[in-house]
């Protein structure tokens, strides 16, 4: 009689110890491998370099910043939008606070939210089509004077003579100044 009930306890162990992401399950490591792409806002006290990680598939912006313990203060994570749309974002799952900037198709951040709380799942978004959602380090924004209004360009536009690979090409964002 135990046979059977000690099996279905080792099977539901055995299933459940995959059913939810643990932090370390190599997001960072698998983040590390791309190449970074160069990120650069232009606030009213200078411009500001990041060189960020980029979220393409649906999967990665499904998985996004989620279970990272730590994010450093001069990266983040881009989720660029193909074709632009209102975005929704929340922290379900993200263990760290983050500043989510909405960028406007012209390069302008349309919307900051600050310290975004860390698993809320309150949707957070500009309200308005956005060309991408660049997070960062909760705080940072305000720290380094990013404001609503500055302008964000990344890869070649940011970083000239910058090429990690040909497949980053795509990615330019040169809007006008």
């Amino acid at each position: 009689m135990r046979r059977p009930f000690l099996l279905a306890a080792l099977l539901l162990a055995a299933c459940s110890s995959h059913a939810v992401p643990k932090a370390g399950n190599g997001s960072e490591a698998a983040a590390s491998k791309s190449p970074l792409l160069p990120l650069v806002i232009r606030t009213a006290k200078g411009e500001r370099r990041f060189d960020v990680e980029v979220a393409l598939t649906p999967q990665d912006q499904a998985q996004g910043l989620m279970f990272r313990k730590s994010l450093a203060p001069d990266s983040g994570m881009l989720f660029p939008m193909d074709p632009p749309r209102t975005a929704s974002f929340w922290m379900k799952d993200t263990l760290i606070p983050l500043d989510m900037l909405f960028i406007h198709t012209d390069g302008t951040i349309a919307f900051i939210q600050a310290n975004a709380q860390p698993y809320s799942r309150e949707p957070v978004s500009a309200g308005v089509p956005v060309a991408a959602v660049l997070e960062l380090a909760g705080g940072r924004a305000a720290e380094l004077g990013i404001s609503e209004g500055d302008r964000v360009h990344w890869g070649h536009c940011a970083a000239p003579g910058t090429r990690p690979d040909e497949a980053w090409d795509r990615l330019n964002f040169c809007p006008a100044s």
